[in-house]
């Protein structure tokens, strides 16, 4: 694919030795764009649409629970400790450790291929 872009002159001095690996220098810069923009997710469902459409590693690492989420999870957990959790709210404590597991095996993953 061909992409055109208007930047400076002295960007463009400064660009002028790599002008053959400007490819690799916009694909590093997006990762790092990437790894630098973690998203907070509210709702398990965005997290697995995330999953499943393949993202790039550095997206992968970015992906956090919202507080709002965590402090359910939190509460969830807690409230489990002490046998107070309705058969609902079992499964909704299953839903999302599953996910965290699920997350924390395509974190493992994903910082297995960077290091390569």
């Amino acid at each position: 694919m061909e992409i055109t872009i208007q930047i400076s002159d002295s960007l463009g001095r400064e660009l002028q030795p790599y002008q053959d690996r400007l490819p690799e220098i916009l694909e590093r810069g997006l990762q790092e764009l990437l790894a630098e923009t973690s998203v907070e997710f509210h709702d398990e469902n965005l997290i697995m649409e995330l999953l499943t459409s393949q993202p790039p590693p550095e997206q992968v690492l970015g992906i956090q629970p919202s507080t709002e989420l965590q402090a359910r999870i939190s509460e969830l957990l807690d409230r489990n400790k002490k046998s107070e959790l309705s058969p609902q709210e079992e499964n909704e404590l299953e839903r999302h450790l599953m996910l965290e597991h699920l997350v924390r095996l395509a974190k493992a993953h994903a910082y297995k291929h960077i290091a390569k």
